[in-house]
């Protein structure tokens, strides 16, 4: 992956042999030096090893002037090439042969789960151009903004329960006695270990019965997991990353078919430990979650699933949720059956400051309260201020009364900072009132997911599944079928978030 610009002066030569003869190792060093690009690496802590240019003191890939002409690759757009190179790098990208065969696979279906909100402005939105919009705000539409910020989430606030539960089956992986091979966090296992256990405590896992051997079947009374409709055959992680949570979930319940999602490959995965485990049938999924058509994974067919997902980043929350949705819709109308395939959703948020308008799954509710695309994407890009604060206290749950707040949307204030503009304002906020508007501003975004799950039949929760100072993306949003999915609400449902496939 190609380093961001950073043309650092390079390090201080090393000093010149003075020793008789001249030409020592110290002199042939400085010509290999100079023969060099002079960008820095600060990751490697070297210069980059390749040729300069001739007249230039830097690489094709670090000139600044070619940077300037380099374009995202069309493929793949996490790396760039440079314009006058485009064609015939599309016709030998190395991505190419990757897309192509996702492309033909029976589970890939193009923007299945983005949803469209029908408004031209929806076009996805970067943090750096949010940002921005809300510097070329005046003083007094930026502080009319905190107000309405303020009033909207004081008439929909509802307390959020502290829920850091740790079952007893998950104890052997906080007491660390595990493989060592397996690279090991206690943060990382404290969280996996409380999403665990607050999907138990809601009802959607069943404990087992002999801990020492989950899949042992004569300790839960059943020949076949897969044939007991009431338990969990099989175990979705969107988002996974390295798998982790899912390594404990399967690891500590004896589910025994696990499907990873994620667009992006990594080392030090869970997957090696999991497929050795031969009770354990592992597929990875290497796609985007918005392309994901869950119901045909061959695999999948048939089985209850759970879906989870720790720290999904950016709009994957919303996008995950419709992809469970849609299979339920695909599902119910095929079978004409009112039993959900789906036996619950377990999903920790995260990074609501790159979150999209036409994925979220409850426009409709933001613009009830008066809320516009630009103020939601305004909101978005607040949220980032609660993960900067000192969290050693539960920011989330101090009172706008508690923090200035109230008194930087007040006239005397904004009559003080008239000569100011909203960068000298945001930058001479402090740091707790930041980080509570950033709070507030995740609050509204994620009840309006759950009152979205809610109006979907499902019985849904909102909870803090471990405290700030362990992880202050902190909101674990839990739902499962109340006995039954109702088609008719599912169909008119799914029709106003426009989730329905084509």
């Amino acid at each position: 992956m190609r380093h961001l610009l950073t043309h650092a002066p390079p390090p201080d030569p090393p000093p010149t042999s003075t020793s008789a003869g001249g030409g020592g190792p110290v002199e042939e060093e400085e010509v290999t030096t100079k023969k060099r690009c002079q960008y820095w690496l600060p990751n490697k802590r070297r210069l980059c090893a390749n040729t300069p240019l001739p007249f230039s003191r830097f690489c094709g890939n670090h000139e600044t002037t070619a940077e300037a002409r380099r374009i995202p690759c069309p493929i793949d757009p996490s790396h760039s090439v440079s314009g006058e190179n485009l064609k015939s790098h599309v016709k030998r990208c190395p991505f190419k042969k990757q897309a192509q065969v996702l492309e033909s696979q029976p589970y890939y279906s193009k923007g299945i789960n983005s949803g469209s909100s029908g408004d031209g402005k929806a076009d996805a939105v970067g943090s750096a151009a949010k940002r921005n919009a809300i510097f070329r705000m005046s003083v007094q539409d930026f502080h009319g903004l905190l107000g309405k910020i303020k009033l909207i989430h004081s008439s929909i606030s509802m307390v959020l329960p502290h829920s850091y539960l740790v079952p007893d089956a998950c104890s052997k992986w906080l007491n660390q006695r595990l493989d060592r091979k397996l690279p090991y966090q206690e943060k990382h296992a404290m969280q996996q270990a409380s999403i665990i256990g607050n999907i138990e405590a809601f009802g959607m896992l069943q404990k087992p019965k002999d801990l020492t051997n989950p899949f042992c079947q004569e300790c839960d009374g059943s020949d076949d997991v897969d044939g007991d409709e009431n338990r969990v055959s099989a175990v979705v992680e969107f988002g996974a990353g390295r798998g982790y949570l899912t390594h404990m979930l399967t690891d500590c319940y004896g589910i025994k078919k696990a499907f990873l999602v994620e667009r992006k490959s990594y080392k030090l995965k869970a997957d090696r430990s999991l497929r050795q485990n031969q009770r354990i049938s592992l597929e990875r999924l290497r796609i985007d979650i918005a392309d994901l058509n869950l119901d045909e994974v061959h695999f999948l067919k048939g089985l209850g699933h759970l879906a989870i997902g720790k720290h999904l980043c950016g709009p994957a929350t919303d996008l995950t949720i419709r992809c469970c949705l849609n299979r339920e819709y695909n599902q119910s109308k095929e079978t004409h059956s009112t039993s959900s395939h789906l036996k619950g959703i377990a999903l920790a948020t995260c990074c609501h400051h790159l979150c999209q308008w036409k994925h979220y799954t409850n426009t409709k509710f933001l613009l009830s309260l008066g809320i516009t695309v630009e103020e939601f994407h305004a909101m978005t890009w607040f949220t980032s201020w609660a993960v900067d604060a000192d969290h050693s206290s539960e920011l989330s749950d101090v009172s706008p009364q508690e923090t200035n707040l109230s008194t930087i949307c007040s006239e005397d204030k904004q009559s003080n900072l008239e000569d100011s503009d909203v960068e000298q304002i945001i930058r001479g906020m402090p740091v707790l009132d930041r980080a509570h508007l950033g709070f507030i501003c995740k609050e509204i975004i994620d009840i309006g997911r759950l009152l979205s799950l809610r109006d979907q039949g499902m019985d849904a929760q909102l909870v803090k599944y471990v405290p700030s100072n362990i992880s202050p993306e902190n909101h674990l949003l839990l739902a499962k079928s109340r006995f039954e999915f109702p088609t008719v609400i599912m169909e008119s449902s799914l029709a106003a978030l426009n989730l329905k496939s084509s």
